[in-house]
């Protein structure tokens, strides 16, 4: 199974588990329209770490209406503000990973320049940027938690580090089965139908049997 197959097992069978489940209770209100996802990738291979944080993302809306027994009036209001936490710690999570990827270039071992002060520069943009997602996502929890009540609160820290634990397991195993195609991949298929036929084990032919194959054909005798 390719890292699609497992995405979409595991993601999207979920999804519509989760959304089988909402249409027997539909709240009175629609809830408002999720802004748009990206389709899925034509090949397995094109498929992201971002990509699957953002099916990730739809999937948790889609399960956050029975996790945490909201209200109808409740709904609306949190998916608009679940959707923001989402959206600012994707945000920054990508500016993050610029930087990371800056400091990488410029300290490896064999290509980094070493040049000291774009090494101090990004090291302080980083750390300016670790205090303002710490700022944002405050602020983005605490618009979450104005739509709930203090059990319902609760209920969304565990439920939040349930879905992570999910999606990190789907993550592995994405991997792995990338790793094991590529190396599929590699193979030669001459070279694996070389070695099937050599494997096989094949009779020795003789004229009696030939004979045999064709009842009442007698084999010429080869003139030299």
């Amino acid at each position: 199974m390719n890292a699609r197959s497992i995405l979409f097992a595991g993601v999207f069978s979920m999804a519509s588990a989760a959304a089988l489940a909402a249409g027997r209770q539909p709240p009175a209100q629609p809830p408002p329209a999720p802004a748009p996802y990206p389709a899925p990738p034509a090949s397995p291979d094109a498929i992201s770490a971002g990509q699957i944080q953002r099916w990730f993302e739809a999937f948790t809306v889609l399960q956050a209406q029975e996790a945490l027994k909201l209200s109808e009036m409740q709904y609306g209001r949190f998916v608009t503000r679940l959707k923001a936490l989402q959206d600012t710690r994707r945000k920054h999570q990508v500016t993050r990973n610029q930087i990371m990827g800056d400091l990488r270039k410029l300290t490896n071992p064999q290509t980094g320049s070493n040049d000291e002060p774009s090494i101090t520069e990004r090291l302080k943009a980083l750390r300016d940027e670790d205090e303002r997602t710490a700022v944002d996502l405050k602020k983005a929890y605490e618009g979450v938690e104005e739509t709930l009540d203090i059990r319902q609160q609760a209920r969304f820290r565990i439920f939040e580090e349930r879905m992570e634990q999910q999606k990190l397991e789907l993550l592995m195993r994405a991997r792995q089965n990338a790793r094991d195609a590529a190396r599929g991949r590699r193979s030669s298929p001459g070279r694996t139908r070389r070695a099937s036929r050599a494997s096989s084990p094949r009779s020795k032919e003789t004229p009696s049997t030939r004979a045999a194959v064709v009842p009442g054909r007698r084999r010429s005798p080869t003139v030299r």
